[in-house]
């Protein structure tokens, strides 16, 4: 068979992000199906990414106030940088959308009380038999009464159209927390619960890790190890080409 007749990639070991891990905790039966297989078997279509647009927005939040006409400017330059193809012109739209719908928000969005430092790509954490991989957006730091350093995690949600579901909001920073508090163990900083958040950039909604958050992130652990002993017996797509 021709390389490029391949629909999907298998993933043989069970690996999720915390975007999706997070999704698992709110969704149905039917849908956690879904997610697993889409864990598991990644399409090799390219998919849309909102790479500008997230990149765009954490530094517009990193420098300070974000203006929220220059960020529409932003969202102009974007939509009409030249594509080399309709791929390419439907990802712009989309980062531009997302910019967009942003700079309207922008004006409303309280973030917490702290320092903003670029995100980071953390090691993946293997969670019950499954690596969760976690690359917040933005770092979040502040210190204490007892000048003790407790840090945080920001990450960006957006679906266009569309609110993000408060539940997988507070179970995403609730996983920010849970994991910000491993990583963190030996490097004598506190993971701190109130700046663990997750914004959604349709609504300007920010979704702080709730007062649960320990016992979510509990629950998230547990889910982890049922995705470990589901993930050899989940079949691939209908019509895959391994």
């Amino acid at each position: 068979m021709d390389k490029t007749d391949k629909t999907h990639v298998l993933v043989p070991a069970a690996e999720i992000t915390v975007r999706y891990l997070a999704d698992y905790m709110a969704a149905s039966e039917r849908k956690r199906r879904s997610i697993i297989e889409g864990c598991k078997y990644r399409p090799l279509a390219r998919l849309l990414q909102h790479k500008e647009a997230t990149i765009t927005i954490s530094s517009a939040l990193q420098s300070g106030v974000p203006d929220p006409k220059a960020l529409q400017t932003k969202a102009d330059f974007i939509r009409n940088k030249l594509a080399t193809g309709d791929f390419e012109a439907l990802t712009n739209e989309a980062n531009a959308d997302y910019v967009k719908k942003f700079s309207e928000v922008v004006a409303s969005i309280k973030l917490p009380d702290a320092e903003i430092l670029p995100g980071k790509v953390f090691p993946a954490l293997k969670v019950h038999g499954v690596k969760v991989r976690f690359s917040p957006h933005l770092l979040l730091c502040r210190v204490d009464k007892t000048n003790k350093q407790r840090s945080g995690a920001f990450m960006l949600r957006y679906a266009k159209g569309k609110a993000l579901n408060p539940d997988v909001g507070g179970y995403q920073s609730a996983a920010a927390f849970g994991l910000l508090k491993d990583y963190l163990a030996e490097e004598g900083a506190e993971a701190d619960k109130s700046i663990c958040v997750t914004l959604d950039a349709f609504t300007g909604s920010l979704h702080p890790a709730p007062g649960s958050a320990i016992t979510m992130f509990a629950n998230m652990k547990a889910a982890c190890q049922t995705i470990a002993e589901r993930w050899p017996n989940v079949p691939p797509p209908k019509g895959a080409i391994l």
